[in-house]
């Protein structure tokens, strides 16, 4: 029984690697401080050159809180979503490998073990940032509307979100670029995604370069 324990170890390391990933338990949120809204604001703005340099868990915490996290005792959300759907996932492109934002718990749930950075977009400086967030519509939480309806709802929802990262990258000095261009087919394989979910946009975070 033991070689053929051994055996499994040698032919499936990608599944031992998968099994070693586990659950990343955040810090609370700061929800006080930060830069007066009219600043952030004003010193808004997209950057494509990175630092590798990763984010503190403290500060990986409070962007992920700002960006969707839940900010009132019914677990309603820190950005809007039509008919409360909450359609859209938050998945953390990390070095050590993909994850969940689980809001209601405030952990990251692990999805994959393998670093998919660079494969979150076509754009060179993606694999350089400390982390990507990609947005995934998740239509099955959005009952029987036509296709149309679910992707504009998704579409502006991931708008919001996006915007709230801006703003916290804003505020706390990091650089941020949100992205449409994306191999959304080769990426959702990757992710291990089902048919009914959709990868909207993605958004890089992390140090500046410079």
């Amino acid at each position: 029984m033991r070689s053929a324990i051994v055996s499994t170890a040698l032919l499936l390391p990608c599944l031992l690697i998968a099994q070693e990933l586990k659950p990343l338990e955040l810090p609370p949120p700061q929800t006080e401080g930060g830069k007066p809204l009219m600043q952030a604001l004003k010193e808004r703005k997209s950057t494509r050159e990175f630092s590798s340099k990763p984010l503190p868990p403290q500060v990986l915490s409070n962007l992920l809180w700002a960006a969707f996290g839940v900010n009132r005792p019914d677990g309603r959300r820190t950005a809007p979503s039509a008919n409360n759907m909450q359609e859209i996932d938050i998945y953390v492109a990390l070095p050590e490998g993909l994850y969940l934002y689980d809001a209601k718990a405030h952990r990251l749930q692990p999805v994959l073990a393998e670093d998919i950075r660079a494969a979150t977009g076509t754009q060179t400086y993606v694999g350089q940032a400390a982390l990507n967030l990609v947005y995934v519509a998740d239509y099955a939480r959005m009952g029987n509307r036509p296709e149309p309806v679910k992707t504009m709802y998704s579409a502006a929802d991931t708008g919001f979100i996006a915007q709230n990262v801006y703003l916290f990258c804003a505020s706390e000095g990091l650089a941020t670029v949100v992205r449409a261009s994306i191999d959304r087919e080769k990426l959702a394989a990757r992710m291990k995604l089902r048919p009914d979910q959709r990868i909207v946009l993605a958004q890089s975070v992390g140090y500046p370069a410079k």
